[in-house]
């Protein structure tokens, strides 16, 4: 996932690497070694896209609080959330979350 988003980043906003790297450790992100395989079967009962799923099982192997994406097709649309323990969202709803939770209006 980390090499996805840093090639992402470099791609379609090689200035922002920086920031990237600020907001990774910021953020605390955990890598994940490779998925087991069952977190792999998992994921591909839950999004069909082979390589989406290969991501959605590297999450489910650190099962982090929240899954940012701006995949559409796949995650956003799909909502395969809700039978995840983590959310998974856009940056703006986890910055709408964290606003909500930090103004008690969640």
């Amino acid at each position: 996932m980390l090499r996805e988003c840093n090639e992402v980043v470099r791609r379609k906003v090689p200035a922002s690497l920086p920031t990237l790297a600020y907001l990774l450790e910021l953020g605390m992100v955990e890598i994940a070694s490779e998925s087991p395989d069952d977190f792999i079967e998992q994921a591909s009962g839950i999004v069909a896209y082979e390589p989406d799923a290969y991501v959605l099982a590297e999450a489910m192997s650190v099962n982090p609080d929240w899954f940012i994406t701006h995949d559409k097709a796949h995650f956003l649309k799909a909502n395969p959330s809700s039978s995840l323990a983590f959310r998974i969202g856009t940056p703006g709803d986890l910055i709408q979350a964290l606003e909500d939770e930090f103004t008690g209006k969640s």
